[in-house]
């Protein structure tokens, strides 16, 4: 028998229900704050990735899906912001100048193990917004990821963690401290932190080890070695934060795990997934569009991984869900031109209406309605239709009431409310 490939997975039934109000909700906010919708392809040139991510980083070097296609190495997307970052470049949306403010959401793929709350296919919706720095957009950025949260009633098991990773002014100096530190203790470090030493020490504080995170614990702080310019603009973005009763809390050690970072990083955060620790991230990458050939331009964004928030919702917020609004039994051929104006009716107003195409028995039918998880029956009886009614029957109360034929209708829509 055929199986999917590893990491990869079917999403079907009520999980399907949980993607639908995710995607839902997240996106209606997304455009109550002035975002609209980008859609990108799903491969790109590897070189996209390289130049925007970096090719010192974990994703580059272990976790992309690559292969050469006509001579050019093409990458399945592993993210979405160097992508979009390639298609503000190409299609010039920099022309007219002015704050640009996008949102995407689509599959991205990462060669990963699989863990819960991790795949090796899985989506993301993000936000990025270009051509302004200021320290109070980084602050409403942040803001929307927690206010995300409260949106689909999880705020209670997560929580916002900042901080600062500087610019190539103040990174420098902190980069050699770090590499001195390291070097002490490489004999604590794994294989992959030992090499990160000579090409990319800050990924160290990043790693999930747990002899490198407990000797990455007296490292030294980027929040001591920030120029001043970065050191206002945080002290303005916490100071917004609060203004705006915005939680969060100082994670002094938090780099992110992609090269195009600077000043502001962020992650939601929450104890329910295991390592799978970070629901959404995000931060501010004022050079990104400049590496990938386009002009020097301010940026900042985030991502939410919605299969963990998926998880999450079913652990903590588990959705009150009914597959079929109305189940219809209809048992003579004659009241069939009823059933169908009815359905008609009701999934025209949005509710799911099904009936049995077999006109089964009573006991048939019903078995049908259970399984379909209908919140209610409407049974068309022979002895109900001659007296010009229905019979509507709560299947969760249990509760029936004999309705006109002409009311039911409008007696589901105000009990479906």
């Amino acid at each position: 028998m055929l199986q999917k490939v590893k990491g990869f997975r079917d999403i079907f039934g009520k999980d399907i229900e949980y993607w639908h109000k995710v995607e839902t909700d997240i996106q209606r906010f997304f455009k109550s704050c002035g975002f609209s919708e980008f859609r990108l392809p799903v491969l790109e040139k590897t070189a996209v990735f390289k130049r925007g991510i970096g090719e010192t980083t974990d994703i580059v070097e272990k976790e992309m899906f690559t292969f050469i296609d006509s001579q050019e190495h093409v990458s399945l997307r592993p993210e979405g912001t160097a992508a979009l970052m390639r298609a503000y470049i190409e299609n010039n949306l920099y022309n007219p100048p002015g704050i640009k403010k996008y949102y995407y959401l689509g599959n991205m793929f990462r060669r990963e193990r699989p863990q819960k709350g991790r795949f090796r296919q899985f989506t993301q919706i993000g936000v990025e917004v270009l051509e302004c720095d200021a320290p109070l957009l980084d602050a409403e950025i942040i803001g929307m990821l927690y206010k995300t949260s409260e949106i689909l009633g999880f705020s209670n098991y997560v929580s916002i963690e900042i901080n600062s990773i500087g610019c190539p002014v103040c990174r420098p100096k902190y980069k050699e401290d770090l590499v001195r530190y390291f070097d002490k203790e490489k004999d604590k470090l794994c294989d992959d932190c030992k090499r990160r030493l000579s090409t990319n020490p800050l990924r160290i504080l990043d790693c999930k080890i747990e002899s490198c995170k407990n000797t990455a614990k007296d490292a030294p702080s980027i929040l001591n070695y920030l120029c001043d310019t970065c050191s206002s603009h945080f002290e303005d973005v916490k100071e917004y934060l609060i203004m705006m009763n915005i939680p969060f809390k100082i994670n002094e050690r938090m780099v992110r795990g992609l090269d195009y970072y600077i000043r502001t990083a962020f992650e939601l955060v929450t104890d329910k997934l295991g390592a799978a620790s970070a629901v959404g991230a995000g931060g501010r990458y004022d050079g990104l569009v400049k590496s990938l050939g386009g002009k020097d331009t301010a940026g900042i964004g985030f991502a939410i991984g919605l299969d963990r928030v998926v998880e999450l919702l079913k652990e903590v917020n588990p959705l009150n869900y009914h597959y079929t609004d109305v189940f219809i039994l209809v048992f003579d051929k004659e009241n069939l031109t009823y059933t169908f104006n009815l359905v008609d009716n009701l999934r025209n107003a949005g509710y799911v209406a099904e009936y049995d195409y077999n006109t089964a028995s009573m006991k048939s039918q019903m078995k049908k309605a259970d399984k379909s998880q209908a919140r209610y029956a409407v049974i068309l009886g022979s002895n109900e239709v001659k007296e010009n009614k229905a019979a509507v029957k709560d299947l969760i109360s249990g509760e029936q009431f004999l309705i006109e034929l002409e009311n039911v209708f409008e007696y589901l829509k105000n009990k479906l409310i």
